[in-house]
């Protein structure tokens, strides 16, 4: 399984813009049909930067399927984000591989 994260650091002057697109934007990479699911995530460390820090983690479905997502849809998805926010957001990208998953279950 691959998690293909993007982490984005969001300015203050932009950060509830911002927020509103991305809870729109994220459903538009699931319709691409290439991710199982998503996760929003808030991260709890102070930026020297300033601004608000997130992360997004994209289930795929396979290492194919990242693949046609980033050849087929990337760029244009991307692209909406770059001319709304341009200087505003800083983001960088990385995938993950998981090697294994453990969960607590109670009775």
């Amino acid at each position: 399984m691959i998690i293909y994260n993007v982490t984005i650091n969001v300015d203050d002057s932009v950060h509830d813009e911002w927020l509103n697109w991305i809870k729109l934007h994220i459903p538009q990479v699931l319709a691409t049909g290439k991710f199982l699911e998503a996760k929003l995530t808030k991260v709890l460390v102070e930026e020297e930067l300033g601004g608000t820090t997130y992360s997004v983690q994209y289930r795929a479905k396979s290492r194919t399927a990242l693949d046609e997502y980033y050849r087929d849809h990337a760029a244009r998805l991307r692209q909406d984000g770059m001319k709304r926010f341009a200087d505003k957001i800083v983001a960088f990208r990385t995938e993950l591989e998981v090697v294994d998953e453990y969960a607590v279950t109670f009775n």
